[in-house]
């Protein structure tokens, strides 16, 4: 059985944590924000000035639903060559959602990963990633732009499970792990 295994949450709720995990799992991984990153790349443009503007782009050209069509066709690709399950790393908007709900039926598990407000904004802050730093003021901004620019809460609130991630690393993967034998997933 394929199955896409999308994880999705708030900026500095452990996504990427997790899908880092299961990547070395050998689980293949999509991830939006990389998708981005491909396009703003493509048009010759520096990531860290021109990231959201072409994200936005994109969406205004090719429909709110862009990143998951593209996603889909990468998926289907890595199922023809062996994949069982891919994971998807920033599912972001309502309609991205529908889109791959579409697409996958019940193939599709969504997956949220939940921490306070204030847990979140102090882990994205700290994180240097190469294309992004944020302070608490700049995560707030963008929670906020999130939730009322990408429809991200649709995607948080009709997911298929949560992750409570207010620990540490190791007790999330602890958690993923259990998931992903429950659910029996494999790369």
């Amino acid at each position: 059985m394929k199955r896409v295994l999308a994880i999705v949450g708030m900026p500095g709720s452990g996504k990427g944590t997790i899908t880092e995990h299961l990547e070395s799992q050998g689980f293949k991984k999509i991830y939006f924000g990389g998708m981005v990153y491909e396009e703003v790349e493509r048009r010759g443009l520096d990531i860290v000035k021109n990231e959201r503007e072409v994200r936005e782009d994109m969406r205004n050209q090719e429909g709110k639903s862009v990143l998951a069509k593209r996603a889909a066709k990468r998926a289907k690709e890595y199922f023809a060559n062996g994949a069982d399950t891919v994971v998807m790393d920033g599912l972001y908007s309502w309609s991205e959602s529908k889109y791959l709900l579409d697409e996958f039926g019940e193939d599709l598990i969504v997956t949220a990963v939940v921490a306070p407000r204030s847990l979140r904004w102090k882990r994205a802050s700290d994180r240097v990633d190469g294309k992004r730093q944020y302070t608490p003021e700049l995560v707030a901004k963008r929670d906020i732009e999130e939730i009322e620019n990408l429809e991200k809460g649709g995607p948080i609130a009709y997911a298929d499970y949560y992750f409570n991630n207010i620990g540490t690393p190791e007790q999330l993967l602890a958690e993923v792990d259990e998931f992903i034998e429950q659910n029996n997933l494999r790369p």
